[in-house]
């Protein structure tokens, strides 16, 4: 089982409002809109998007890397821990 199935309902909610966000920015283009309006709503979404990234981040070492541990299995643990950390780099580098 992975992480999120605890939460799969609200990453489905929050994905689905990401993509209404996202069609409201193609409407503001398709109807000339400022573009620092604009601006702001891509910034929105991406913030949205790097919220479920933390999200999932947060349910992965919570779930993922404590399921390992209380097996035992210190091998799986660092190389749970080394996916979360190379994770955390790709959002910080975005």
């Amino acid at each position: 089982m992975r992480g999120y199935e605890i939460n799969r309902d609200d990453y489905l909610k929050r994905l689905a409002r990401i993509e209404g966000q996202v069609r409201g920015l193609q409407r503001m283009i398709s109807e000339d809109k400022y573009c620092i309006d604009v601006l702001t709503q891509v910034n929105a979404v991406s913030a949205a998007l790097k919220g479920v990234a933390v999200g999932l981040l947060d349910e992965h070492v919570r779930h993922c890397v404590r399921e390992a541990t209380e097996a035992g299995d210190q091998r799986r643990v660092d190389e749970m821990v080394t996916e979360a950390t190379k994770a955390i780099e790709r959002l910080v580098r975005s």
